[in-house]
């Protein structure tokens, strides 16, 4: 086949699994992360740094596994090393920093504390870009440590140019605007540089098939402003707070929507929702339904509305929200689980949507090749029959043993035939 037609037939068994119809075999899209990069002679930090490298490496993963999709490459943050130096973020850790804080093949790290502190809320609610300037950047990035004395007073308003002025004149100031220059010239060569990698990636026969992310209005408020901890607490002692922000920030949200949904129209795009506060053991059932799921179910019919495919991550065990999870336009979703009942997400939601995932990553990192290809085979028993299935891992190839993933790829393009 050319590359086109290879490419075509790919993306044609994906659309029809998330149609819920029985592709010619189960589409084979594991998530890879830092699996080509490793398994090719590099270290995550090496890719971090170089694209060129990553470029390599994918090329020679897609060439030795063949899968039907090769998405998920740059969630590791390739080509972003020279950019995060300058930045300096502190609440994040990445391979190849100039603190080595992990280690050189290590996934990346949040450093996750609240940036919203319970005596700012009066001022994030009244005064956001004042609190986003003064509060919140000087907490997250070295580079906006300057932004701590930031004021800009109603006494300044006959001739507020002199107070900025002022303020920006500072040396501290100037360093941080110059770097910031520099910043948004790294970024628009890493992103110029990481299309040529698509399109590489896409010459040689392989869909690029995610388009966008989005996040749930509650993540962002916990995984951000609140930390985990607090994000949970706030459910009991500031769900106004909650409230509050998760109306403002769904209009934005929907707002970026309909704005990806113009940008890919007519084309068959995805886009990633990793769902982080959702699973069962975080919210119970009645929080879950007025502060997470009415959210996203408003997100996911927004996606759908504009000709885009739901991509959902459930991170944790989702047992408890799959009758959540069944209303939703048919045909039209795509949930990817890490913990899960696969039998009961099949017996749930196989009318409805399509699902992924739950194949476990350990069993790739410390099983034997034989328990690999019967693992997979009860997978493809379960989920197949019907259609509306696509093969994935609860979370990525990562530090799998080269021989496990050959067998599962090889028994998926096998034993997943129709």
């Amino acid at each position: 086949m050319t590359a086109e037609e290879k490419r075509s037939e790919k993306e044609a068994r994906i659309i029809d699994a998330i149609s819920l119809k029985e592709p010619d075999r189960v589409p084979l899209c594991p998530s890879i992360q830092t699996f080509p990069f490793t398994q090719n002679g590099f270290t995550v930090a090496q890719c971090v740094y170089d694209l060129d490298k990553t470029e390599e490496a994918m090329v020679k993963y897609l060439e030795t596994y063949d899968p039907d999709a090769a998405g998920g490459y740059s969630n590791a943050f390739v080509g972003m090393g020279p950019i995060l130096d300058r930045a300096a973020p502190k609440n994040f850790r990445w391979a190849g920093s100039p603190q080595k804080s992990i280690d050189d093949n290590s996934v990346q790290q949040y450093i996750e504390f609240p940036v919203l502190d319970e005596d700012e809320f009066e001022m994030f609610n009244t005064d956001r870009t004042g609190w986003l300037l003064s509060m919140c950047f000087p907490k997250v990035a070295k580079v906006l440590e300057s932004f701590k004395d930031f004021r800009v007073t109603i006494e300044s308003l006959p001739v507020p140019y002199l107070a900025l002025a002022g303020f920006f004149g500072r040396p501290e100031a100037r360093e941080m605007i110059r770097t910031l220059w520099e910043i948004d010239e790294l970024l628009k060569a890493r992103n110029e540089r990481l299309a040529a990698v698509d399109q590489t990636i896409y010459d040689l026969g392989y869909p690029i098939l995610v388009g966008g992310q989005a996040a749930v209005p509650f993540d962002s408020y916990s995984d951000f402003l609140r930390g985990t901890i607090e994000g949970m607490e706030d459910l009991y002692m500031r769900p106004e707070e909650i409230e509050r922000f998760n109306e403002e920030e769904i209009v934005h949200v929907l707002d970026n929507i309909r704005a990806l949904g113009e940008r890919h129209k007519g084309k068959h795009k995805h886009v990633f929702m990793a769902l982080h506060k959702g699973f069962d053991s975080f919210m119970n059932s009645e929080h879950y339904q007025q502060y997470y799921w009415s959210y996203l179910q408003k997100i996911i019919c927004a996606m759908v509305d504009v000709g885009l495919t739901p991509y959902l991550f459930c991170e944790g065990s989702y047992n408890s929200r799959l009758g959540f999870l069944k209303e939703v336009p048919k045909g039209k979703v795509l949930y990817r689980f890490e913990k899960i009942d696969i039998e009961a997400a099949k017996r749930e939601l196989g009318d409805v949507a399509c699902i992924s995932g739950g194949f476990p990553n350990n069993l790739l990192n410390f099983g034997t090749k034989e328990a690999v290809i019967d693992e997979v085979k009860r997978f493809i028993d379960i989920c197949a029959p019907g259609g509306g299935y696509i093969f994935d891992l609860d979370c990525s190839l990562n530090d799998a043993k080269p021989e496990n993933v050959e067998a599962l790829m090889d028994t998926v393009k096998t034993y997943g035939k129709k």
